[in-house]
């Protein structure tokens, strides 16, 4: 048997539930999506007989952590944070569910995001990700993103991506910023 939280048995027993502002009520019945959605207020079900989640429809940010990539010379690096603002359109709710699930951004944001930002350091140098073309990895990483969810998950829609500066090995780290002194005496 499945253990359930206090939450999820809560919500099989409730007859009356909540949707909050900025969601949308999604229910199942008999295990089956139904495609009723309902919009924020105070709603009726039946206990045990249908689920209900809600889902978030206005601009959500997931932060991903801790992506480890290789460089094109195979120096390993680590982007401890990436931010993806996104948002999931109402009237795409329930195909987006149905192929993908509730949890549908561990698709499309958090793995999505490990898989472009290994592709993109695999094809470039360490220079170039930390330095040369840094600037332009947010925009990039949007591009990629909302270029899968328009092919594949039509309702959601990619906003804006903040990718942190990564962390190198300290000893590459080091010779950076000698290098960088050197110019900086050279100027």
């Amino acid at each position: 048997m499945m253990n359930q939280s206090p939450s999820t048995i809560r919500n099989g027993l409730s007859i009356l539930h909540q949707v909050l502002e900025g969601h949308v009520g999604v229910y199942w019945k008999g295990g089956v999506l139904q495609k009723t959605i309902t919009d924020p207020s105070f709603h009726l079900k039946l206990p045990f007989i249908t689920h209900y989640e809600p889902v978030q429809v206005t601009l959500q940010t997931d932060q991903v952590r801790d992506i480890p990539c290789g460089t094109k010379g195979g120096v390993m690096i680590n982007f401890e944070k990436i931010e993806v603002v996104n948002q999931l359109h109402k009237d795409y709710v329930h195909d987006t569910l149905l192929s993908y699930r509730v949890q549908y951004d561990n698709t499309w944001i958090y793995d999505k995001i490990h898989h472009k930002i290994n592709q993109f350091c695999s094809f470039h140098s360490l220079q170039q990700v930390y330095i040369d073309v840094f600037d332009q990895i947010d925009e990039k990483m949007k591009d990629a993103l909302q270029g899968d969810c328009t092919r594949y998950a039509q309702g959601i829609e990619i906003i804006s991506v903040c990718v942190k500066k990564p962390t190198i090995p300290e000893s590459i780290r080091r010779n950076f910023e000698q290098m960088e002194e050197e110019c900086t005496k050279v100027s």
